[in-house]
């Protein structure tokens, strides 16, 4: 499976629509699409798709035609995140109507295409499932666990100092076996 790393886009015209393609990580699906409308308050649609893993690691996806007409715009769409392997993400196209009818066989291919645009845009990464872990230690065990982290590139989120040191990290569960190993290797 695949994730996008970030925003990307394309434009898109055909018969004098313009489609403009935006892929997101999905997380920034809710602001991207609000700031989409005040950005094009002149845009006649709105289509998107997205995919994400809820906590079960299931894959949720859902897709809007906007008043297209409909499994014209936003299925197809849809279909181009299914068919990439891409999830985390979401695909929201703006379109202008050019004042020429594409018929339902010419929008699946528009948005298709358009998706597609964007998606080659993207950067794209392996999906990982990832997880934040959280240890309470002593001050004078904080030296190590950076020094394990940074070796074994673990990505450290927070340091939170108190009576001890809240130290977060994010990464995979096999990672996490692999940090703990090296840090309780030199450490007692």
């Amino acid at each position: 499976m695949l994730v996008v790393k970030d925003i990307f886009f394309s434009e898109y015209e055909i018969k004098k629509s313009k489609f403009i393609s935006y892929i997101a990580p999905f997380s920034d699906f809710d602001t991207l699409l609000e700031k989409l409308k005040n950005e094009h308050p002149k845009a006649r649609h709105f289509v998107y798709a997205y995919r994400y893993l809820n906590r079960f690691n299931q894959i949720v996806e859902n897709f809007s035609d906007d008043r297209e007409p409909k499994g014209t715009s936003g299925k197809p769409t849809l279909a181009t995140l299914v068919g990439k392997d891409i999830v985390n993400s979401c695909v929201i196209t703006v379109r202008y109507f050019g004042g020429i009818k594409l018929g339902m066989g010419g929008l699946v291919r528009a948005y298709s295409d358009s998706a597609n645009l964007a998606i080659r845009e993207a950067e794209l990464l392996e999906y990982k499932d990832e997880k934040t872990f959280e240890f309470n230690i002593e001050y004078s065990k904080l030296q190590r666990y950076e020094y394990v982290a940074n070796k074994l590139n673990i990505k450290v989120v927070d340091k939170v100092f108190s009576e001890k040191v809240t130290f977060k990290i994010v990464c995979e569960d096999k990672k996490k076996e692999e940090f703990l190993k090296e840090v309780f290797l030199h450490t007692s």
